[in-house]
């Protein structure tokens, strides 16, 4: 099935409603369905809300209904966090008041086997019955931050991002929220918890996210996969455009038993997997960190044209150890061209080395680091990539503004200038090159220089290793996609 608009997948009302009934939330504040109400409010959602509640008026600040007959229109979506045994009730009155789409909180469903299990059935039947279309059971929630929408039980204050992601862990949404908003100062642009997958599966959520213009790279967290065929046509044709990471955690008997502890799955060997994914063009992570930098690597950067890349750095030992992570990764480094040589001498002093790792030691002009010398370097016809490692520090151009005589009234606003402009400069360098860019450092994004090269579009990693492998990866997703675009052309007659 392929989606001519976004607006035509069953998951769009529960991504971007216009309109929520939430029932489970109260006045008591340690209860989930008021948490998650509160976090709705909390992160600045826009629509209306309609709290269902047999008894109280009124929830948090906003008016409360006995029933959901008595709401005064039909909501787009409605959050169920109630009692197991009243789920199916609530889902039949939802249905019978034209509510089309939930989200299904509640846990005690097949997960847990017997009668959790029956209950289960129960709730697909009411939902084909009235045609509802839900997420869950046992599920965390759904977050959309372009539209301000997080209905999970944290609250995120992060921008809004470009990895889109579907997990049958709730944890791989809500608590990735400060992560990647530490890390690469972003949120999701939607993120799915998927739970028990009764109705709503990861298929269905591909087909979402690689229509959605917000999201530029899709991760998945994956226990098991339940419709493998309608898996394998979604990931094919999706990622011929944009990038999947998929993290596996079921190919080890331990990971066996824990996934079908946790939302029932009956997960596959390891060798199973990974053909699954190769033959469906997803790129495949081995551990959460992995995944994420996978993911705002790839929807940072161009893809590169081929394995070639350069190394800049001015300390000696990140270099060498990019260079062995790169080896590690199946990245070459040759070495710079007579002309890229030539070009770089006013650049260099005597101490530098300009092989690969191209080791400046120390820049003449401490701005060449972010302009001159990775533009001579990302112009060499033997690269296709560049990797750079970033040490610079405010405290660096302080004293540097300080020996120049700048007035010290003055320092704070020029400071603050020089490091803006050069962050843009080095993203306007991988945008006018047409190849990746990637930095990788020690510092965080506390240091101004790496949170401003991040908002302006240039990936930072944590480590060279982590760098290399991210590259490794820009490189593989497009042989995986010159490989599907082979294989879907048609034969010569």
């Amino acid at each position: 099935m392929t989606m001519s608009t976004i607006s035509e997948s069953p998951l769009y009302k529960i991504a971007c409603p216009e309109s929520v009934a939430i029932f489970g939330a109260s006045n008591n504040f340690s209860s989930m369905g008021t948490i998650i109400l509160n976090a709705i409010l909390t992160d600045g959602y826009e629509g209306r809300i309609f709290p269902v509640h047999p008894k109280e008026k009124r929830v948090l600040s906003l008016g409360a209904y006995s029933r959901v007959g008595d709401l005064p229109e039909v909501p787009d979506l409605a959050i169920i966090v109630l009692p197991t045994k009243i789920v199916a009730e609530t889902m039949r009155a939802c249905g019978e008041k034209g509510i089309r789409r939930a989200i299904i909180v509640t846990a005690g469903f097949s997960e847990v086997g017997g009668e959790g299990t029956a209950r289960q059935e129960e709730i697909k039947a009411i939902a084909r019955q009235y045609n509802i279309r839900f997420t869950g059971p046992n599920c965390i929630g759904v977050v959309n931050s372009h539209m301000k929408f997080n209905a999970t039980f944290l609250s995120s204050a992060c921008r809004p991002g470009f990895i889109g992601m579907a997990s049958q862990s709730g944890s791989f949404i809500t608590q990735m929220f400060d992560y990647l908003d530490t890390r690469f100062g972003q949120g999701f642009s939607t993120g799915f918890s998927l739970g028990n997958e009764a109705d709503i599966d990861m298929a269905d959520c591909i087909r979402y996210l690689g229509a959605c213009p917000d999201t530029r790279a899709i991760a998945l967290y994956i226990e098991s996969i339940r419709r493998g065929r309608e898996f394998i046509e979604a990931a094919r044709e999706v990622s011929l455009t944009k990038p999947i990471v998929a993290f596996y955690v079921g190919g080890s008997e331990t990971g066996k038993r824990a996934c079908l502890s946790h939302t029932g799955a009956l997960a596959g060997p390891d060798r199973l997997y990974d053909g699954v994914f190769k033959q469906s063009g997803i790129l495949r992570a081995r551990s959460v960190e992995e995944m994420f930098d996978f993911c705002y690597a790839l929807g940072c950067c161009p893809l590169p044209e081929g394995k070639r890349a350069l190394i800049q750095t001015h300390s000696g030992g990140p270099g060498a150890a990019a260079a062995d992570a790169c080896g590690r990764s199946g990245i070459e480094l040759p070495a710079l061209s007579s002309a890229t040589l030539e070009r770089l001498g006013p650049y260099v002093p005597r101490t530098a080395s300009v092989k690969n790792p191209v080791d400046l030691t120390f820049t003449k002009n401490p701005l060449d680091y972010f302009k001159a010398i990775p533009e001579i370097l990302l112009e060499d016809e033997g690269a296709d990539s560049l990797l750079v490692y970033f040490l610079a520090t405010e405290a660096m151009v302080n004293r540097a503004l300080e020996s120049l005589g700048v007035p010290e009234a003055e320092i704070e606003a020029q400071v603050k200038t020089i490091i803006d402009d050069q962050c843009a400069s080095v993203a306007a360098l991988m945008a006018s090159h047409g190849k990746p860019m990637l930095g990788f450092s020690f510092l965080t994004r506390q240091n101004p220089f790496i949170a401003g090269l991040q908002d302006n579009g240039v990936p930072v990693l944590a480590s060279p290793e982590r760098a290399a492998r991210a590259l490794g990866v820009l490189v593989e997703c497009r042989r995986l996609r010159q490989k599907l675009a082979r294989s879907k052309r048609p034969s010569p007659v």
